[in-house]
């Protein structure tokens, strides 16, 4: 059974959210209505500007060439970013919208007092109020959990289901352990990774679930962000088990990995 509850002290990080579409030349001139209908929700914004940095793999002694005339021209690439002081981040592209958020550690769960599902579709909403797109090319969902760890495998093994062969490599012996995998369930796909890390001073674990669907009628685009959501819940609730359960409902204050 799905995770159904909201806890005190969750491992999520980080949770972001994006939407792909084709280049549009013409979004310069509506950012500024985008921007007004936003304003609420991200009342702090900058204009960015990204550019390809080209790079040379040169053997010892060799001199760096002359930049070629097509690269020394690229062009800069404007960003337009919104921020809110709770940290939530939002950037428009001339062909994608994303959104990061350290604030959501829930989607759309009543108990919630953030809800990272009403800020997508206040975001989304407008912008295709006011951008005409018919079609998403690419529809992403992406949680970043950091995991309470000890450097252990019994503590492991009790409080999560991992993909690591233990038996074979050692939690207790590891510097790093890494498991990566992309499937496709339709009409959606899943890439996971879950990682571990011991460089000696300190130990990370970290799991990482990003879901996505693929050229997706504007319309839709909530419900099958929704259907994304359903995916990570049913691949997080297979990762864990009931310890870090219960250390997620203890408050962050008194909450130690024991």
């Amino acid at each position: 059974m799905a995770i159904g509850e909201v806890f005190k002290n969750p491992t999520v990080k980080q949770v972001i959210f994006q939407i792909k579409f084709p280049n549009l030349f013409g979004i310069e001139r509506l950012i500024g209505d985008y921007q007004t209908s936003i304003m609420v929700d991200f009342p702090e914004s900058q204009l960015l500007y990204a550019r390809n940095i080209l790079l040379a793999d040169l053997k010892p002694g060799a001199q760096l060439p002359e930049v070629p005339e097509e690269f020394s021209n690229v062009a800069v690439k404007k960003i337009w970013n919104f921020k809110n002081p709770n940290g939530v981040e939002l950037n428009v592209n001339t062909d994608s919208v994303d959104m990061t958020s350290s604030l959501h550690k829930a989607y759309n769960h009543k108990d919630a007092p953030y809800k990272f599902r009403d800020i997508i579709k206040s975001s989304i909403d407008n912008f295709l109020q006011i951008v005409k797109i018919p079609k998403i090319t690419r529809i992403g969902l992406r949680y970043i959990d950091e995991c309470p760890i000890q450097n252990d495998s019994h503590f492991f093994n009790e409080w999560y289901n991992s993909t690591f062969p233990l038996v074979r490599f050692p939690l207790e012996k590891a510097q790093e352990l890494s498991f990566s995998a992309r499937i496709k369930r339709d009409p959606c796909f899943l890439k996971f990774s879950e990682s571990f890390q011991n460089d000696g001073d300190s130990l990370k674990y970290v799991l990482d679930f990003d879901a996505y669907s693929m050229n997706v009628p504007s319309d839709k685009y909530l419900e099958v962000t929704d259907v994304l959501h359903e995916m990570i819940l049913s691949e997080y609730d297979a990762s864990i088990r009931e310890p870090l359960k219960s250390f997620m409902r203890k408050d962050k204050t008194v909450s130690k990995a024991k």
